[in-house]
């Protein structure tokens, strides 16, 4: 449902108080007056606490700076007479008693008046004792379909023709922007070089990661990491292979719903954030990162502002990867924390949008302790797939270590005992691997010679693996997998020939 349908909804109801956060206030100011057009051709008047009451009838600047008396124009107005109150951040006065009251005694009054009270704020924030009497409704940030008008109108003012794929790739990268910064930076391209083109993305990105960064909730993450660079996990790169075009108008055209996401399980340093960098950058979609940790603040009801700003973002960004880096910390425990149900009830909106979101947004969440996860998280129909990645097999450990030299000594590769050094490693993660190639070159340096398979060996040496340092924890991990609770992201893995043992045991 769209937002003016939403709203108009709500005005034939004679819903009296609603309650819209946004940050785009002319904008919604805009499609409100619209509404009222179609509703009957509603008055609508706007206040604020600087400037008082505009478009008001008797007396403009009434209730300056005196947000009761603003209040009080509404009863002051005949009953029969249909109207819109906008009062622009109102929020800052709902604490008052008085305002409180008076807002309780408007919501009785109005509910046989054609009136609306619509309180704006760039959050939300409502006391307990207004909960019952005001319906708070979202306002999306522009679609394609806003976004490519604005594009065109302002094509239309410089004269300059767009193909239409540069045009949806220009409307595409201004998604998860308000009007007015796309306005902005769309200006801002044309006064650089005097018209728009496809190589404007990187400027709207810019603008993008501006915008996140002031969210302070998700960061813009950059993704340059290729599937490649991933060494072993093949069952888990050939999932993601096969699922390379689903975000693509023909995969829709197919039938095939938008991917949903994944959930990596597995021992520290194993891959599991590389994985998620691969993907983004392997799908070509942005990398937002989120530090659930930022959700939760010391304000009632700012946790789930949050919450929402966050979901609303993403989808607003969309098609996009959402990074969750180590989501077991941020929900562990969560029946036994004492912050009155704020960490419940942040839980609980992001595993219902989990399970009934719609829009492309990808969730690749990665955690080290199944243990700590709420079993709520696990139940199918939050991910597409639930992968365990365990320790490497020797095979593995020798494509690591090719991924690393490759890099590092793309031209004397063959010097390196590649098969020696996967034998000398057992228990390594990818992780640890790659910390005794660097441990190797600070010898190699401090010596001005290059590293060795000698130096890497001795590093290794030096290294107590985790696997050995946190051994049940290792273990238990392994026998969940084991167990068929999750799918095996490597094909040769030594928990895969273990679980086929177990298989082929009689009875």
């Amino acid at each position: 449902m769209s937002f003016s349908h939403e709203f108009e909804l709500l005005l034939r109801a004679r819903y009296p108080l609603i309650y819209i956060p946004t940050q785009e206030e002319e904008r919604v100011e805009s499609v409100i007056a619209d509404s009222a057009q179609r509703q009957g051709n509603r008055a609508v008047y706007t206040w604020d606490f600087v400037d008082g009451y505009q478009g008001n009838p008797t007396d403009a600047g009434f209730g300056q700076r005196n947000p009761l008396q603003a209040l009080e124009l509404i009863e002051q107005l005949p009953t029969s007479a249909p109207a819109i109150f906008i009062l622009r951040d109102f929020n800052r006065f709902l604490e008052d008693v008085a305002i409180s009251r008076k807002l309780r005694n408007l919501s009785r009054l109005l509910k046989s008046q054609p009136k609306n009270i619509v309180l704006l704020a760039s959050e939300v924030a409502i006391p307990s004792d207004l909960g019952e009497v005001v319906h708070v409704i979202d306002f999306p940030l522009p679609d394609l379909g806003d976004i490519r008008s604005e594009v065109e109108r302002l094509l239309a003012a410089t004269t300059q023709p767009l193909t239409g794929k540069d045009l949806d790739d220009l409307a595409r990268s201004c998604q998860g922007l308000t009007m007015d910064r796309i306005r902005r930076v769309l200006s801002r391209a044309i006064a650089t070089h005097g018209q728009l083109s496809a190589d404007d993305v990187e400027l709207i990105l810019e603008e993008k990661r501006q915008t996140i960064r002031q969210t302070q909730i998700l960061d813009f993450y950059p993704a340059r990491e290729n599937i490649s660079d991933i060494g072993g996990l093949d069952n888990l790169k050939d999932w993601l292979l096969r699922r390379g075009g689903a975000f693509s108008e023909k995969a829709r055209q197919y039938g095939l719903p938008h991917p949903r996401g994944l959930l990596l399980v597995g021992i520290q340093g194993t891959g599991k954030s590389l994985t998620a960098k691969a993907i983004a950058h392997h799908w070509h979609l942005p990398l937002l990162r989120l530090d659930v940790g930022r959700l939760f603040a010391g304000l009632v009801g700012e946790s789930e502002s949050r919450t929402r700003q966050m979901i609303q973002l993403s989808e607003a960004l969309a098609p996009c990867i959402l990074w969750i880096d180590e989501i077991d910390k941020a929900f562990a425990g969560i029946d036994g924390r004492g912050d009155s149900g704020t960490t419940s009830r942040v839980f609980g909106t992001f595993i219902t949008w989990l399970a009934e979101k719609t829009s492309p947004v990808f969730v690749v969440a990665t955690a080290n302790n199944i243990q700590s996860l709420p079993p709520e998280m696990l139940r199918k129909g939050r991910f597409d797939e639930i992968f365990f990645v365990g320790l490497p097999t020797k095979e593995e450990r020798e494509a690591i270590f090719s991924v690393h030299l490759s890099r590092l000594r793309p031209h004397n590769l063959n010097q390196y005992d590649l098969q020696r050094l996967a034998y000398e490693t057992p228990d390594f993660s990818g992780a640890e691997l790659e910390q005794s190639i660097i441990e190797a070159m600070h010898l190699g340096f401090s010596q001005n010679r290059d590293f060795t398979t000698d130096d890497i060996l001795e590093a290794a040496s030096q290294i107590i693996p985790l696997a050995r340092t946190a051994q049940e924890q290792v273990e238990f991990l392994q026998d969940w997998a084991a167990s068929g609770k999750a799918r095996l992201a490597s094909k040769h893995s030594t928990l895969s020939l273990r679980i086929q043992r177990q298989l082929q045991q009689p009875d």
